[in-house]
C-alpha cells in the first residue's frame, strides 16, 4: 500500500510537470487531481508515510508548493500560446497569498514563544499567570495550514487552467486570501499585552512564591524518554502516602503528560537555571529512581540530600550502577542489595546504605494455595528487555521465547498471560521480532481454543468502569491543547481525589478480569493492567533475571528463570541470588511440563521453604512494614538535610556577621524548631 500511494504521487508529479511545460492542459489536470488525491490518502491512511516524508524534507508545504509551482507554470505557458498577460494577476495574487503564508509563520512562532513557559505544572493553580486556550492547532502547523488555506486557490488556478476562465482563479485565490488574513488576525489579537500570558521573569517569580507557599520537603526528581516512564510512576503511591508535603520534580516538557494519575504538585523545570531555585527552597530530599545525564545537575544543590531509590532490583549489573555513589544514600529493599553493592566495589559505602523494603509491593496478594482442581493454571510470561550490552542472558524472548509459549499453550490446562518489557525491541531488532512472534503464537492459540464468554453484562461493567475511572484520571484537556493550556486544565485537584482514584482502580481491575473468558490466552501491553494486578491473577511466573522476580517473591507463589547465558545451572544460580528458590528453565523449556505439575501440586514443589527465606534476604521483615521503613528514611534523611543546613547557616553567619550589636546564639533546640515545622 506505501508502495503504490509513493508511486501514484510521483508519478502524479511527473505528469504534472510534463502536462505544465508542454503545457498540456489534461495531463496537467491529471496529474494535479491524482496528486490531491495522493495527499488525502496519506494523510489518512498512511501517517506514517507522512512523517518519513517530513524527516526527508518532502513535507506537505514542499509539496504544495511544488503543486502551485507547476499550475503557475503552466498558466503561464498557457498565456504565452493564447492571451499573454491575462493570467499574471493571478500569479502576483498567488504570491500575495504566500507572503500571507510566511507571516502568519512568524507571528506563529512568536505567539508560541509566549505560550512557552519556562515552568510547566500539574495539580496547581495557575490562573495567576493568566494562561489562555491554545489557538487552533491549523494556525500552528506550518504544512497542513498552507494546504487547508491554499486549496481553493489550488482548486481555482486548475478550473481556470481547465476552462481558459481567469474568474475561477481569481474566486479561488480570494478565499485563500481571506483564511489567510483571518488567520494572521487571529495570532496577532495575541501578542496584544492585555492577551499575553505571563512572561518570563514573571512565571519565575510566581513559581518561588509558590515554592514559598507550599514548602514542600520532599520530592521525586526524574529525567527520562518517553517509554521510561513506569519507572517514576511505581513510586508515585509510596510518595503521596507521606506525611511530608512532596513534589515531582521533571526535566523534559513531554514527561509531563506521562507521570500517572496523582494528587502530587508536578513542576518541570527544563532550564538548570530554574532547577537552582530550588536551592533556596524549604526542598530538603530528593528521591531518585533512575539514573540520567541530567541528574548530575540536581546534585549540584548543597541544601538537598539525595537518594537513590532505583525502579526495581535485579542481580544485573545496573542495578549496582557505579553512578550510585554520587548520592548521599542508596536506598534499598532488603540485605541482598546491600550485599551486592558490597561486593561489586563501585564506591558505594556500607553506611549510606539503607533498606526500605518495596513500598508498592502492599498491591501484591499472598499466595492462597495452587489452582482449583479443573480449573486453568495462570502461568505470567513477563520476559525483560535485551539491555544495552548484548548479553544473551539479559532477556529469554529471542532464544527461549517461542519455546517456552509453545511449551506452555502445549497443555491444555494453561492460560497464559503474556507481558513483555516495554523496551523491547528498542535496541536489538531481534528482541522485536520475536516478541511478535510470540504475540502471534498467542493470537492463534486462541482461534484454536473456544469455551464460555461472559455475558454482555461484564463489558458494560467494564465500560462503566472505565468511564469512571478515566473521568477520575483523565487530564480534561482536548487534544489541541498546548503546554500552557494543559496546565489552566489541570489545577490542584479536590480533596479526597486519591482515594476516589484508589478505588476506582481496584474496581476497574476486578471488572477487567471479569470481561475476559477465563480460558483465553491474553497479550497484557497497556498500562492498564499493571504488572502487579497480573501477579494477582497468576498461579506462575516465568521471567528473566529482573527486578520482576524480586517482586514477585512478596507473593510467595512459585516462580522460574530461563537461563540463556550459557551458565551451567549451579553456576547460574551462585551468579544471581534471585535465583535462588526458582526453577530454572533452559532456552529449549524441556522442564515445563514439571514445572506445571510443582504448582498443581504444591507437595511436588521443592522450592516452597526455599522461596521465603529468599524473600526475607531480598526484600526484608515483614514487620515493620516497607512503607513504614520508607516514610522513617525519608523522616530520617530530612533531617539530616535540616541539620546540615543549621550548620551551613551557622558558618555563613560567623564568617560574615551582621553589623550591629553582637546577639547571642540562640539554644541548639529553639533553631532546630523551624525546622522541624518544615517537614511535619
Amino acid at each position: 500500500m506505501r508502495l503504490l500511494v509513493l508511486g501514484v504521487l510521483a508519478t502524479a508529479f511527473a505528469a504534472q510537470a510534463v502536462g505544465a511545460l508542454l503545457p498540456h492542459v489534461p495531463l496537467l489536470l491529471a496529474g494535479t487531481v491524482g496528486s490531491l488525491a495522493a495527499e488525502g490518502v496519506l494523510h489518512r491512511w498512511q501517517r506514517g508515510m507522512v512523517s518519513l516524508f517530513a524527516k526527508s524534507h518532502v513535507d506537505v508545504a514542499v509539496r504544495h508548493v511544488l503543486r502551485d509551482l507547476l499550475l503557475v507554470v503552466g498558466l503561464l505557458r498557457l498565456g504565452e500560446q493564447h492571451r499573454e498577460g491575462v493570467y499574471a494577476p493571478l500569479v502576483a495574487g498567488l504570491l500575495v497569498f504566500y507572503a500571507l503564508h510566511w507571516a502568519i509563520q512568524a507571528v506563529s512562532v512568536l505567539v508560541r514563544r509566549t505560550r512557552t513557559p519556562p515552568v510547566l505544572t500539574r495539580n496547581i493553580d495557575v490562573s495567576a499567570l493568566r494562561p489562555t486556550p491554545a489557538p487552533p492547532v491549523l494556525l500552528r502547523r506550518p504544512g497542513h495550514r498552507l494546504a487547508a488555506f491554499g486549496l481553493p486557490a489550488t482548486a481555482g488556478l486548475l478550473a481556470t487552467a481547465a476552462t481558459d476562465a481567469p474568474g475561477y482563479g481569481a474566486a479561488g485565490l480570494a478565499l485563500s486570501l481571506t483564511a489567510a488574513l483571518a488567520g494572521l488576525g487571529a495570532l496577532l489579537v495575541r501578542l496584544l499585552p492585555g492577551r499575553r500570558p505571563a512572561g518570563e521573569q514573571e512565571v519565575l517569580a510566581w513559581f518561588e512564591a509558590w515554592l514559598a507557599r507550599y514548602r514542600p520537603t520532599v520530592g521525586l526528581y526524574f529525567s527520562g524518554g518517553a517509554s521510561s516512564a513506569y519507572q517514576a510512576n511505581m513510586w508515585l503511591e509510596p510518595l503521596a502516602r507521606l506525611e511530608e508535603r512532596p513534589v515531582i520534580v521533571l526535566r523534559e516538557r513531554h514527561m509531563v503528560q506521562r507521570i500517572a494519575a496523582t494528587d502530587i504538585p508536578v513542576v518541570c523545570l527544563p532550564k538548570v537555571s530554574t532547577l537552582m531555585r530550588l536551592e533556596h527552597s524549604t526542598l530538603r530530599v530528593l528521591l531518585h529512581p533512575s539514573n540520567s545525564g541530567k541528574t548530575s545537575q540536581v546534585l549540584r544543590i548543597p541544601t538537598i540530600k539525595h537518594a537513590f531509590v532505583n525502579h526495581g532490583e535485579s542481580d544485573k549489573l545496573s542495578s549496582c550502577n557505579p553512578y550510585a555513589k554520587a548520592y548521599d544514600e542508596v536506598w534499598v529493599a532488603g540485605p541482598a542489595a546491600r550485599e551486592r553493592y558490597a561486593l561489586a566495589e563501585v564506591g558505594v559505602e556500607d553506611k549510606d546504605v539503607v533498606e526500605v523494603g518495596r513500598p508498592q509491593l502492599d498491591a501484591v496478594r499472598p499466595y492462597a494455595g495452587p489452582p482449583a482442581p479443573g480449573g486453568f493454571t495462570t502461568v505470567l510470561y513477563a520476559p525483560t528487555w535485551e539491555g544495552w550490552d548484548g548479553n544473551p542472558g539479559n532477556t529469554s524472548v529471542v532464544e527461549a521465547g517461542e519455546n517456552l509459549v509453545r511449551a506452555l499453550l502445549a497443555d491444555p490446562g494453561v492460560r497464559l498471560l503474556y507481558k513483555p518489557h516495554p523496551l523491547t525491541g528498542s535496541v536489538d531488532p531481534r528482541a522485536r521480532a520475536a516478541d511478535l512472534r510470540v504475540r502471534e503464537l498467542v493470537r492463534a492459540a486462541n482461534r484454536r481454543r473456544s469455551g464460555p464468554r461472559p455475558d454482555a453484562s461484564a463489558a458494560t461493567c467494564l465500560a462503566r468502569r472505565t468511564a469512571e475511572l478515566d473521568r477520575l484520571t483523565a487530564a480534561g484537556f482536548r487534544s489541541a491543547a498546548d503546554q500552557l493550556e494543559r496546565m489552566l486544565r489541570q489545577p490542584a485537584p479536590e480533596p479526597g481525589r486519591a482515594g476516589a482514584v484508589r478505588r476506582a482502580t481496584a474496581a476497574w481491575e476486578e471488572a477487567y478480569w471479569a470481561s475476559l473468558p477465563a480460558w483465553e490466552h491474553q497479550v497484557v501491553t497497556d498500562a492498564r493492567p499493571p504488572l502487579y494486578a497480573c501477579f494477582n491473577r497468576t498461579d506462575l511466573l516465568i521471567s528473566d533475571v529482573s527486578s520482576v522476580i524480586s517482586d514477585f517473591l512478596a507473593s510467595g507463589k512459585p516462580y522460574a528463570v530461563v537461563n540463556t547465558g550459557g551458565l551451567a545451572e549451579d553456576g547460574f544460580r551462585k551468579s544471581f541470588p534471585t535465583v535462588a528458590a526458582a526453577t530454572v528453565l533452559t532456552p529449549d523449556a524441556a522442564g515445563v511440563p514439571g514445572l506445571l505439575d510443582a504448582v498443581r501440586h504444591p507437595e511436588r514443589d521443592e522450592w516452597a521453604g526455599e522461596r521465603a527465606a529468599l524473600a526475607l534476604r531480598l526484600l526484608g521483615p515483614v514487620e515493620p512494614t516497607s512503607l513504614e521503613r520508607f516514610a522513617g528514611a525519608v523522616r530520617d534523611l530530612c533531617a539530616t538535610a535540616g541539620a546540615h543546613r543549621a550548620r551551613m547557616a551557622e558558618r555563613l553567619a560567623a564568617e560574615h556577621p551582621l553589623p550591629g550589636p553582637r546577639r547571642r546564639p540562640a539554644p541548639r533546640a529553639a533553631t532546630a524548631a523551624p525546622e522541624q515545622r518544615d517537614h511535619a
